[in-house]
């Protein structure tokens, strides 16, 4: 059989509100795989659908599943550094109103080159999703018209989630310390330097 062809010039357009029976999760599956021609998913839990898709498809996977399936929100996107295996994993959170269930696709994608496909045309707010994760982790999403730093708009550092940031070599190398040691501190019961001051006696 062969895979339906997404229409994007159509992308755009808002659906209609998916209205029906609720459909369980068998339902669910059989309709990925017959009218999107994707296999890789399989129910988690109650309520929850999960599986794989290719980062090449994403972007047609979303598409269809909101416009043939009537999977109408966009939860969440997450992003997972699988850094021993140079690997980024994208995580894509659609909510079924109708069917009252979630489906999760999960996309690895190569972390030294780390780059997506935007669906922000599909979903408005996967703006701030993919906003959040390239400043995060820096994934640059193509098509994204804003990947602006909102969060550490004063960072000059790299991205701060990536598992190979050591935070306190990246304090060390940027930051002068001094000793915070204020003179009323001692005369607080329970004070930090008071306290210290006391064990130090203690022990010596």
């Amino acid at each position: 059989m062969n895979k339906p062809t997404l229409d994007r010039a159509n992308v755009l357009a808002r659906p209609p509100a998916a209205v029906g029976k609720p459909r369980s999760a068998a339902d669910l599956l059989s309709a990925m795989a017959d009218e999107l021609g994707i296999k890789t998913f399989f129910q988690k839990a109650p309520r929850r659908i999960e599986g794989t898709v290719a980062p090449e498809l994403l972007h047609s996977f979303a598409a269809n599943l909101r416009n043939r399936l009537g999977v109408e929100h966009l939860s969440a996107i997450s992003c997972v550094d699988w850094i021993d295996q140079g690997q980024f994993e994208l995580v894509y959170h659609f909510w079924s109103y109708r069917d009252s269930t979630l489906m999760s696709a999960k996309v690895r994608i190569d972390r030294a080159t780390a780059q997506m496909d935007t669906i922000t045309d599909l979903w408005q707010p996967a703006s701030f999703f993919e906003r959040d994760i390239h400043e995060m982790f820096g994934v640059y999403f193509r098509g994204n018209g804003d990947l602006e730093k909102y969060i550490l708009s004063d960072w000059n550092g790299p991205p701060p989630m990536r598992k190979d940031f050591v935070s306190r070599d990246f304090a060390h190398e940027h930051f002068q310390f001094k000793t915070y040691d204020v003179p009323w501190d001692e005369r607080i019961q329970g004070g930090y330097y008071g306290s210290r001051n006391g064990e130090e006696k203690k022990n010596g």
